[in-house]
């Protein structure tokens, strides 16, 4: 527990990493570098389903309520996306940008604790530069882990960056399935020039970071791709029950679950060497809320704020994996403040 006199009750930290969002285009695997690239439109459809849910054992013991229920017409209005007949490869295109001083919260109401905090990123960003998570980082983006579902039965895969800033004109291509989602062992050269700059970035010996990532899957002509969902709270007075994210009509994906992807890089969490699930999400409790599991447990003594209320006092942790898992929550950004409430 901290000691009151060192409590924070107002603590923030802005994100590092700043995702766009993504556009969706249709083009041909040729014509890749060509240009020739429409923007996907959503697609509305009304669709006659099958109930399928588990139904009450009432139900389901008595053959005529089971036939009767079955009969009932489950109508569906959802939104859909798909390549055009002349298409066989889904674009995406974004970009991305790193900025510095994570060593400095955008608000702290506590002078001491600014204090011990600062001085400890400050030796994290002396001693590590910042290369360990460039590396992971610039790994997601090479590997295409921003596709999502659309990485998945993908025939080719390849992801082109380009670096904005004015002082520089590197760009590099990757062929995404030959570099692994599930470690961040790559000896590909350009993954290591990449994460230089970003590095360069996040360490502040460069103001920030301007990347334009865009990624190409060869899906097959025609095939369904996959836009973000839209969250709808109140389904019921709504006609589709499936709404897909568009910008100004061009099919799009969520910054935050690009920004998901891009700090997937999280193999310290205490089952990893267990599970079959590979790197997680940066997250303070560790949570998979497709898994509905929490990877981080203050039980275990695991989760971020147990990690951070030492770290940023200044009490060394015991493993280099926690100081970097702490300084990747820090770059994720968010709300940390105490209370003095126990």
């Amino acid at each position: 527990m901290a000691k009151k006199s060192n409590l924070v009750s107002v603590l923030a930290f802005d994100k590092k990493l700043v995702p766009s969002d993504g556009y969706m285009y249709g083009t041909t695997w040729e014509d890749r570098k060509e240009g020739n690239h429409a923007p996907l439109k959503l697609i509305e459809k009304s669709v006659r389903g099958t109930i399928s849910n588990r139904l009450k054992k009432a139900i389901k013991n008595d053959p005529a309520k089971l036939d009767a229920e079955v009969e009932k017409a489950n109508l569906q209005t959802v939104d859909s996306c798909a390549l055009g007949i002349d298409q066989d490869t889904l674009k995406l295109s974004f970009t991305l940008k790193v900025l510095c001083g994570v060593e400095t919260p955008s608000a702290c109401n506590n002078a001491e604790f600014n204090k011990t905090y600062k001085a400890a990123a400050l030796k994290y960003i002396e001693d590590e530069g910042f290369k360990e998570l460039a590396k992971r980082y610039a790994t997601n983006i090479a590997n295409a882990r921003f596709l999502w579902r659309n990485r998945l039965g993908a025939e080719n895969i390849e992801v082109n960056v380009k670096v904005l800033n004015k002082d520089s004109d590197d760009e590099w291509t990757f062929d995404s399935t030959a570099i692994d989602t599930r470690d961040f062992k790559s000896d590909d050269k350009n993954i290591s020039l990449m994460a230089e700059k970003i590095a360069e970035a996040l360490s502040g010996r460069k103001p920030f970071l301007l990347l334009e990532i865009e990624a190409f899957a060869k899906v097959g002509k025609s095939q369904d791709v996959y836009p973000s969902e839209e969250l709808v709270l109140d389904k019921g007075k709504g006609k589709k029950s499936k709404i897909l994210y568009n910008i100004d009509g061009i099919s799009g994906m969520h910054s935050q679950k690009i920004g998901n992807a891009l700090r997937s890089i999280d193999t310290w969490y205490p089952e990893f060497d267990e599970t079959n699930i590979g790197p997680i999400a940066i997250e303070p409790y560790g949570a998979v809320t497709n898994l509905g599991k929490a990877y981080r447990t203050p039980k275990e003594k695991a989760d971020f704020y147990t990690h951070f209320d030492k770290f940023a006092r200044g009490v060394s942790l015991e493993r280099e994996e926690d100081r970097h898992y702490v300084m990747a929550v820090l770059v994720r950004g968010g709300v940390f403040g105490e209370s003095s409430k126990e």
